[in-house]
């Protein structure tokens, strides 16, 4: 007989195989094997459809760093995206066997900030505020000390919420429960229903079941239904409105649990190209097709180093030193102080540097062991341009 215990030890071991930073959830789509990498002028231009016109020659140096994501498959695992853009203009895309530029791949943890993204439109539209109390209803009792935690806090991982985002054996971890356990009809239910650990602001947890918990305040919101489908058209109808049309992020597709909560630590998917649309928004600090949608003062928010992890922003990863212990995420020995990016599960980057004017998506499937050969091409590819 299978025991539960084998089955979440089977899911936690194939979907938590890889970097601990970041956790996962979910299947990607898979798109028709690829003909060989075409590339095109304009990220803007380039319709899923389109056969796009050749770019001048590469700088041979460049391209040899590019290409050694795809031929050091026995160093940094198997790429199956890499897009580089240098001024919104892609100067180089290749896909992996079996993958093209319409193939809607998993963020894992990039969705977070996306998830931050979402959250600072409610802010600047006045529905949220960044250090008021955030409104969960299971925190306001009288003398409950979770209900001074912040949606600032959430966002820079350090509520104090007794969160354990990798479990030893992992299907301890609480987001192994989460996703496959107990937890998963009600993802925010299971996360906020943990008690408070250390006090908001004290200590740096990285935590998927965090970014659950800004998706429901999300929903509750854009919508005082309860009910799952109403709270994914919200939802949905929000994103579509404030994200995926202005920016042309048409693949862009969340999933949800069956409470209506949108997984926003984990589970989105989307095509290259439209992961490269939002590191190019992230680049432009929130101004798209020549209009701002976000706030300048929320982008400063996001890339301004917490105070418990100068490695962390607001739902994004900064290329500084973190505290003595922790696991590197970028390079700060290597790349400029400014570049910040989205790193997901097993490798997935949208890496932004934009004093280069630089965005890189890479995706693909990287095991633990190779994190350290990956971050070091990532870091020459990034130094080569």
């Amino acid at each position: 007989m299978i025991t539960k215990k084998a089955m979440l030890a089977s899911a936690a071991l194939l979907l938590l195989g890889g970097w601990s930073l970041t956790q996962a959830a979910g299947q990607g789509a898979m798109a028709p094997a690829a003909p060989a990498p075409r590339f095109g002028a304009s990220i803007d231009d380039l319709r899923p459809a389109d056969a796009s016109p050749a770019l001048p020659a590469l700088d041979p140096a460049i391209k040899a760093k590019a290409d050694a994501l795809f031929g050091d498959a026995d160093d940094v695992g198997e790429t199956r995206a890499l897009l580089v853009l240098r001024d919104g203009q892609p100067i180089y895309e290749r896909y992996g066997a079996g993958f093209d530029r319409n193939s809607k791949l998993i963020s894992w943890s990039m969705a977070k900030s996306i998830t931050a993204v979402l959250t600072g439109f409610l802010v600047a539209d006045g529905q949220l505020s960044l250090d008021a109390p955030a409104p969960v209803a299971a925190w306001q009792r009288s003398g409950d000390p979770r209900g001074a935690i912040t949606l600032r806090h959430l966002l820079h991982m350090a509520s104090g919420l007794d969160h354990v985002e990798t479990g030893d054996p992992v299907w301890k971890g609480d987001t192994v429960e989460m996703l496959f356990g107990g937890g998963a009809a009600d993802m925010a239910g299971f996360a906020e229903a943990k008690p408070a650990a250390a006090k908001p602001d004290e200590v740096f947890n990285y935590s998927s079941a965090t970014s659950v918990i800004l998706a429901d305040i999300l929903a509750d919101t854009l919508t005082p239904s309860q009910n799952p489908e109403a709270r994914r058209d919200a939802m949905l109808d929000f994103i579509h409105g404030r994200l995926t049309e202005p920016l042309g992020m048409t693949s862009l597709t969340p999933e949800f649990d069956a409470k209506g909560t949108m997984i926003g630590g984990s589970v989105m998917h989307a095509t290259a190209r439209d992961y490269a649309r939002f590191g190019e928004f992230l680049r432009n600090h929130g101004v798209a097709g020549g209009q701002r949608l976000l706030p300048e003062t929320w982008m400063a928010f996001m890339l301004t180093p917490s105070e418990d992890d100068p490695g962390y922003g607001g739902h994004i990863w900064l290329n500084r030193r973190r505290p003595p212990g922790s696991d590197p995420a970028l390079w700060p020995d290597r790349g400029p102080n400014d570049l910040f990016a989205c790193i997901g599960h097993q490798g997935q980057y949208i890496i932004v540097s934009p004093s280069q004017r630089v965005t890189i998506v890479r995706l693909g499937i990287t095991n633990d062991d190779q994190f350290p050969a990956l971050r070091r091409h990532l870091a020459d590819l990034t130094a080569a341009l």
